[in-house]
């Protein structure tokens, strides 16, 4: 049984190391590092991988520092700065991400996006505890995300350049561009919208953290058939994830029956 309040001393690490992201964006000259590869983002998970070691000796699967795996019930998943290229750019909005699994199952998640036009936000949950809590608070979701009608579905920034044709694909809801999946997901868990969207493929790393905030208000991700993704207990996808929609069932299930296709064609947004 994970040990009680352990996602605490997560949430305090991934701040600290989130940290790092901020004073990035303000360096003279901007973030170092080209398309989809910055420097900081090693230097994130090598003080993550070293904290969550502490915290919880078991496997790691990382994004920058690669995989260690002995067979062990628990494997941290890790993406240091989701939303890279973003980031590069100079768009606000990528996101620390880690997630735990135990034998395949996310039961712990801590998303932070340091930079964002609301400020900070850290949003956590592991099993065992009865909601969710963001930045140091416990929060109880609105049922309102578990409707289209009136809110949000979370999307790509790609999305701003095609905002129109977003918005009727997640009608009656509106689309909102954020460059981090992860967050898109934690967002949607927090009762901010009906569900996040993404159109490329993704990797465990990128989802896993979300999920379990998922997990914790009764939602779930599906790949691009409408199939719930799942874990091996090594961290690898059951079946490859090119697309991915996660919030409440029945949210998704209407999402997916749209023909997101003509977003990617003839080009790709």
């Amino acid at each position: 049984m994970l040990q009680t309040g352990i996602v605490y001393r997560v949430a305090d690490l991934v701040i600290e190391a989130g940290a790092l992201i901020l004073a990035e964006l303000r360096r003279p000259g901007g973030p170092r590092g080209s398309g989809y590869k910055a420097e900081v983002d090693l230097e994130i998970e090598v003080v993550l991988r070293r904290g969550l070691e502490q915290i919880l000796s078991c496997d790691f699967v990382g994004e920058e520092t690669g995989r260690h795996q002995t067979g062990h019930r628990y494997c941290w998943v890790v993406d240091p700065n989701d939303g890279t290229a973003d980031f590069l750019a100079g768009r606000s909005g990528s996101a620390v991400s880690v997630g735990l699994l135990d034998e395949g199952e996310p039961v712990l998640g801590v998303v932070y996006a340091p930079g964002t036009p609301r400020g900070s936000d850290c949003i956590a949950w592991q099993q065992g505890m009865n909601a969710l809590f963001r930045n140091g608070r416990v929060i109880a979701p609105s049922k309102q995300n578990r409707d289209l009608k009136g809110s949000v579905v979370f999307v790509s920034s790609a999305a701003a350049s095609k905002r129109a044709e977003n918005d009727i694909l997640c009608a009656p809801a509106t689309c909102e561009p954020i460059p981090s999946i992860a967050y898109r997901l934690a967002r949607v868990a927090a009762g901010d919208g009906a569900a996040g969207v993404s159109l490329y493929p993704v990797s465990p790393h990128d989802v896993v953290a979300g999920h379990a905030l998922l997990k914790a208000v009764g939602g779930d991700i599906s790949d691009q058939n409408g199939k719930p993704i799942r874990y091996t207990a090594s961290a690898e996808f059951i079946d490859p994830v090119e697309q991915c929609f996660g919030g409440q069932v029945d949210a998704c299930r209407t999402l997916l029956a749209r023909p997101w296709i003509n977003l990617l064609e003839p080009n790709r947004s």
